[in-house]
């Protein structure tokens, strides 16, 4: 089970790309972009994102256990955006993401999975060129120290926490 997101099309590099975010996981997963938002996505739904050209230094990533009010004030358990469901910001760690950067150099588009704010959700990114994946649930291979509610933290997140208290 996996939170894929696709890159539909790229007309040109002064038009936009679309991402399609779609929820293969068995739970409810709250997606969210920045830029862009968020939103619920329970199994089996998808979220069309349309990304204007040049976009730098986007993610995506997958919040968990989220609980929102009809204002959408609430909290996540992973990736939390400072209790709103619509994203401004990046999420907290841990949670998996996806990254990329639209027309940089040489008109190219760039992307990857990263986990260097730990790991939350499996995640799959594809366009019409390569596939890249982090399709399995490492949860259970987190060790002790890294282990945090519903995710696993990058060790760098752990240090700074502990040095700073």
């Amino acid at each position: 089970m996996t939170f894929v997101f696709s890159i539909l099309f790229l007309i040109s590099t002064t038009t936009a790309a679309r991402f399609d975010i779609l929820n293969q996981c068995g739970y409810t997963v709250w997606a969210a972009a920045s830029p862009g938002g968020g939103r619920r996505l329970d199994p089996g739904q998808s979220w069309p994102l349309d990304v204007a050209a040049g976009t730098r230094m986007a993610r995506i990533w997958g919040r968990t256990n989220c609980n929102f009010d009809g204002s959408g004030r609430g909290r996540c358990q992973t990736g939390d955006c400072t209790g709103g469901l619509q994203c401004t910001g990046w999420g907290q760690p841990p949670n998996t993401l996806a990254e990329y950067a639209l027309n940089q150099f040489n008109n190219l588009d760039f992307y990857d999975i990263s986990l260097v704010d730990g790991f939350n959700i499996p995640m799959e990114f594809s366009s019409n060129c390569k596939r890249i994946l982090c399709n399995a649930d490492i949860n259970g291979q987190c060790p002790n120290q890294l282990r945090a509610p519903g995710g696993c933290n990058n060790p760098c997140t752990v240090k700074n926490l502990l040095t700073d208290n």
